[in-house]
């Protein structure tokens, strides 16, 4: 079964930011675009339409939303499959549901909540934790710089394994024929480096080392074939989340990763998860990788 790409639309500038990059990622995978409008967001968000005609506000508004969103998709991309649906729900629960058969949900980081300077919306912030597919949040504003066409950065944690996070934006990376950096954070706990006695390597050497390796060993997991991606290793020691927004500048995509042991969603994503949301210059995915 084809699975669509689900954006969700409400309206404001960050929406139409999203449907734009969820066309381009459509016509890219040849894949359906699904556009969804929850008509309770605005109660969701705390904010009320404030027109009124002969109809009921919330019906125009989402009568209206969702023939422009198909209008302007279908004009972006004329040979992607594009269907839009209102539905009768709040944008958490309606966008919940519908990452139960998407191949991805893109929606801007900012909706049309009445605390604009908010740098990460409720909406937004609230899927990234309980979606079943990846999520991707679009920032509210361009990047500072042009990025590089076809970049896709991910992070690389301590799995053994390629993760569902990892394996996603190789696949991002090679429908875009560009490149995926593979960034592998590292750092090496300070008693480890206070010893009295010169061992042969130093702690830090040797955690970079080890680091090195394990990057080596998934990217060799990952493109088994050798006919992948291009693909760069980023090892570099830090913070997970200071490395990551670094490298994503000037990226098309940074890709993440949530893991979920038992399964269920998340209500609360992790430190790192919630500063590459906030502060990453580019779109940012949150992949979740269920065990």
């Amino acid at each position: 079964m084809e699975l669509p790409i689900v954006v969700g639309v409400d309206g404001s500038e960050g929406s139409l930011r999203a449907l734009d990059w969820a066309a381009g990622e459509a016509s890219r995978s040849a894949l359906p675009l699904r556009i969804v409008h929850a008509s309770l967001w605005e109660r969701y968000e705390g904010v009320r339409p404030t027109f009124d005609t002969g109809r009921p506000a919330e019906q125009v508004l989402a009568e209206h939303l969702t023939a422009s969103a198909e209008e302007r998709a279908r004009l972006l991309h004329a040979t992607v499959r594009v269907g839009a649906e209102v539905v009768p729900e709040s944008a958490v629960s309606a966008l919940e549901r519908e990452s139960g058969r998407a191949a991805m949900v893109v929606l801007g980081s900012r909706g049309r909540g009445r605390i604009a300077g908010m740098l990460l919306g409720s909406v937004s912030l609230g899927l990234a934790g309980r979606s079943h597919c990846p999520v991707v949040v679009i920032p509210a504003a361009g990047p500072g710089v042009r990025p590089e066409p076809g970049r896709v950065v991910v992070g690389i944690g301590d799995s053994g394994r390629p993760t569902a996070a990892a394996r996603f934006a190789f696949a991002r990376a090679a429908a875009r024929g560009g490149e995926l950096v593979a960034v592998r954070a590292w750092r090496c706990p300070a008693r480890e480096t206070s010893g009295r006695r010169p061992p042969t390597e130093s702690p830090v050497d040797t955690y970079r080392r080890r680091a090195e390796r394990h990057l080596d060993d998934i990217l060799a997991v990952l493109d088994a074939t050798g006919s992948g991606p291009v693909v760069s290793r980023h090892v570099v020691q830090g913070p997970a989340h200071q490395v990551l927004i670094e490298a994503a500048a000037g990226a098309e995509l940074l890709v993440v990763g949530v893991h979920r042991s038992d399964g269920r969603p998340r209500p609360h994503l992790g430190p790192v998860n919630h500063a590459v949301l906030h502060y990453a210059s580019c779109p940012v995915a949150v992949v979740p990788d269920i065990r």
